[in-house]
């Protein structure tokens, strides 16, 4: 067996090689492993990376840099077969208790019932923005991608480049948006069986371990911040490329597309759960039916 060491070596002597395509993504030069030891691996001459659970501990990574606003995309293919009890979680976040975030969380089931795609959008440490679908494939038999686009007006999440939903900035009308906070990537796989199926009637069967998630084809066209500046804020020819993203909105056919996604494959959306909220939806939910 290959030791982290030699894995390692071999990314080394591949870097220099593939560093003209940063847009494939380099896994070791993007990233850092935060937690869960040999679970964690970088493979293919960094460009694939693994996390995996066991009984004892699950596994995460984390971005080396810091986004203020970008597009981020990820290839990830799920644990398969009876991954109940497991959730891949893969979000932006920054820190501290009034801290933003941008959720995906993988939500494993017995096998051959559907996995449970959770998101949620933190802003200045308030959550409770809960959308949850199923998906129109079996995300474990191949790789997919899951992206993010975050700009000033809007916050996207894209499935295969179809949008499932959408977080509008209405700071107009008092609900904080992720705005001013730089965030990291950060993806985890753990352990979750007292919630994540069927609210924790379905407990992890240890003896399918390890459970293993695969990632790769990262790409950040994104805005990075150093030492409290940001790329974007600079005149460089790089900086041209950012400008779909950065007014990015939904086409007529983009929006058909989130229509018939949420309208098929939406399982829960905290904007019709009026039992949750007794004394009235929250104010972003008045505004448009598709958030």
């Amino acid at each position: 067996m290959t030791s982290p060491s030699t894995r390692l070596c071999v990314c080394l002597l591949h870097l220099a090689a593939i560093s003209a395509l940063a847009s494939a993504g380099n896994f070791y030069k993007d990233f850092d492993i935060t937690w869960g030891d040999h679970r964690a691996q970088i493979l293919n001459g960094c460009q694939e990376l693994t996390l995996s659970l066991d009984q004892a501990s699950g596994s995460g990574f984390k971005s080396k840099n810091e986004y203020l606003f970008g597009r981020i995309d990820m290839e990830i293919k799920l644990v398969e077969g009876n991954s109940a009890g497991t959730v891949n979680a893969y979000y932006l976040s920054s820190q501290g208790p009034t801290h933003d975030e941008i959720d995906f969380e993988f939500l494993g089931n017995l096998s051959g019932n559907p996995y449970t795609l959770h998101t949620n959008v933190f802003s200045q440490g308030k959550g409770n923005r809960e959308q949850q679908f199923h998906l129109w494939f079996d995300p474990t038999k191949a790789f997919h991608t899951y992206s993010i686009v975050w700009n000033t007006r809007r916050i996207i999440f894209l499935v295969d480049n179809s949008p499932i939903r959408v977080f509008n900035n209405l700071e107009s009308i008092g609900v904080p948006f992720p705005s001013n906070q730089p965030m990291r990537i950060y993806s985890s796989l753990w352990n979750a069986d007292d919630w994540a199926t069927m609210g924790g009637r379905v407990k992890t069967d240890w003896t399918k371990a390890p459970f293993t998630a695969s990632f790769r084809n990262f790409n950040a066209n994104a805005c990075v911040v150093s030492s409290g500046s940001s790329s974007c804020g600079s005149k460089s020819t790089n900086n041209l490329q950012t400008s779909a993203w950065q007014e990015q909105s939904l086409n007529a056919a983009g929006r058909n597309r989130l229509r018939w996604v949420q309208q098929k494959y939406m399982i829960y959306n905290y904007c019709s759960d009026s039992k949750r909220f007794p004394q009235g939806l929250p104010p972003e939910c008045k505004r448009s039916r598709f958030l």
